[in-house]
C-alpha cells in the first residue's frame, strides 16, 4: 500500500551530513521507502494516501544506541551522595552502583520490570526515538539475565520501535563469585551465553571494562565466545581509565566502543581501521562531572564514525530524553548539530550493524522519520529539554505517543 507524504523538507543524513532536499517528499510502501525525492519529480501513482507534511523538516527516526532501560530499584540516592563528594568508584566498593541494581533487579518480576521500563521508554518514543539497543547486565546469572532478554523481547511486542538486545552478563561481579571473577567469566562463556543465544534472546554481546569490573584478558574470553556463537561484539571501555579495551573490542570488529573518555591515539587508529564506530555518552559525562574530554579531534581526524546516546541507566545516566544529549553533545563535545544528528541516526545504525536498513532516509530503507515542525534541523539540537512538535512515522504508519 503506497503513500505520498508531501509538502516538506528532508534532512536524509545520507554519508552523515544532512544531504538535505528541498521542497520535497517521500513515497512509502508498506515499511519500505519506495521513492524519495524534489516534489517536481513525484511518480505518478494510486496512492492510497495523501498526507500533507506541512512544510515540516523531517529526519530519519532516532536511534538510541546504548542504554540499560530495563532495571529494578531507584539510585536518586547516590546521587545525592556523589554531590557531597562520593566517587562512583567508592560507591560501588561499599555495595551502591550497579551492585545494589542487581538486588533490586533480581527482587522484580518479569512483569515488574516491563512495567517500569516501558515508563520510561515511552519518553523516549516521544523524543523520536524508533530503534532502541536494551542492554541485560542487573540480572548476573543465568536466571536473572534471561529474565531481563525476556522483557527486552517483550518490550519490542508493545511498543513500535525496533528493539535490539544486548547481553551484558560481563558487567560486575555478582555476590556468589566474589573475588572469583575468572570462574565469572568461564560461567558466562561456558553455560550463560550459550544457552541465552540458543534461546534466541541476544542480538549482541557487551562487556565493562574497568579496574572495578574486568580485565582486557577477561573480556578477550567473552568476545572469543561470542565470535565462536557468530555473535557481535561491543564494549564499554576507557571510560574511568585507560587499559586498552577500546583497541581490543576494534581487533574483534566490534560495532561499538562506548565511553571513552581515556582512550589514547593507538585506540583510536585502531577502531578506525576496524570501523568500530564510537559511542559517546554525554549523559554519564555530565552527571559524573567527568572532566576527561573523549579525543574529539584524534576521533574526527582519524575519521571514525561518533555515535551518541542516552546511556539511559538507574545510576550515572538516568536520562529520558535522547534530543537533550544532541545539545549536551554540540555543547559538551563541541560537536556541530549536523554532527549530532549524524550521531542519533546513521552513526548509530552503524553502531547497531543497522546501517543497511536503517538511519538514513533512502529508496528501499525502513521508512522510519520524524516530520519536525521547525524552520531549520539545527533546531532539534539548539532547544535544550521541553518537547518539539512532531509527526513520528515508523514502518510508514504514523504512530501517535
Amino acid at each position: 500500500m503506497k503513500k505520498l507524504w508531501k509538502n516538506c523538507h528532508i534532512a536524509t543524513m545520507q554519508n552523515g551530513q544532512y544531504s538535505s532536499i528541498e521542497n520535497a517528499a517521500i513515497v512509502t510502501d508498506s515499511e519500505i521507502i519506495h521513492w524519495i525525492g524534489s516534489q517536481q519529480d513525484i511518480p505518478s501513482d494510486d496512492y492510497a494516501e495523501i498526507l500533507d507534511l506541512a512544510g515540516a523538516w523531517v529526519t530519519p527516526g532516532f536511534i538510541d544506541c546504548h542504554t540499560h532501560s530495563v532495571f529494578g530499584g531507584n539510585r536518586s540516592v547516590e546521587f545525592e551522595k556523589r554531590l557531597q563528594g562520593v566517587s562512583y568508584a567508592e560507591i560501588a566498593a561499599s555495595g551502591g552502583g550497579i551492585a545494589s541494581t542487581v538486588r533490586a533487579t533480581r527482587e522484580a518480576s518479569e512483569e515488574q520490570l516491563l512495567a517500569s521500563a516501558l515508563k520510561r521508554i515511552r519518553c523516549l518514543l516521544q523524543d523520536g526515538v524508533t530503534t532502541i539497543e536494551i542492554k541485560s547486565g542487573y540480572g548476573l546469572d543465568y536466571t536473572n539475565e534471561r529474565k531481563m532478554l525476556r522483557v527486552i523481547r517483550q518490550i519490542a511486542d508493545t511498543l513500535p520501535m525496533t528493539v535490539k538486545s544486548t547481553c551484558l552478563a560481563a558487567h560486575a561481579l555478582p555476590p556468589e563469585y566474589k573475588d572469583q571473577s575468572d570462574a565469572y567469566i568461564e560461567h558466562i562463556c561456558t553455560e550463560m551465553l550459550p544457552k541465552l543465544h540458543q534461546e534466541g534472546l541476544v542480538d549482541a554481546v557487551d562487556a565493562f571494562c574497568e579496574h572495578l569490573a574486568f580485565s582486557p584478558a577477561q573480556v578477550e574470553r567473552v568476545f572469543q565466545t561470542a565470535q565462536a556463537l557468530h555473535l557481535p561484539v561491543k564494549l564499554h571501555a576507557e571510560q574511568l581509565s585507560s587499559l586498552g579495551g577500546s583497541s581490543l573490542a576494534a581487533r574483534y570488529h566490534a560495532l561499538s566502543a562506548d565511553h571513552l573518555e581515556y582512550m589514547a591515539e593507538d585506540d583510536v587508529k585502531a577502531m578506525a581501521a576496524a570501523g568500530t564506530v564510537a559511542v559517546l555518552l554525554p549523559g554519564a559525562f555530565y552527571l559524573l562531572r567527568e572532566t576527561q574530554f573523549p579525543p574529539l579531534d584524534l576521533l574526527h581526524q582519524h575519521g571514525v564514525r561518533i555515535a551518541l546516546s542516552t546511556d539511559l541507566n538507574p545510576g550515572t545516566s538516568p536520562t529520558l530524553s535522547l534530543r537533550l544529549m544532541l545539545n549536551m553533545g554540540s555543547t559538551l563535545f563541541r560537536l556541530t548539530p549536523e554532527q549530532t544528528l549524524a550521531g542519533v541516526t546513521l552513526h548509530a545504525a552503524y553502531a547497531l550493524g543497522l546501517q543497511n536498513t536503517h538511519g538514513s532516509l533512502e529508496q528501499g530503507k525502513v521508512a522510519d522519520f520524524i516530520a519536525w515542525d521547525i524552520e531549520h534541523p539545527s533546531e532539534i539540537v539548539s532547544w535544550l529539554g521541553g518537547d518539539l512538535s512532531k509527526r513520528i512515522v515508523r514502518h510508514g504508519n504514523e504512530i501517535s505517543v
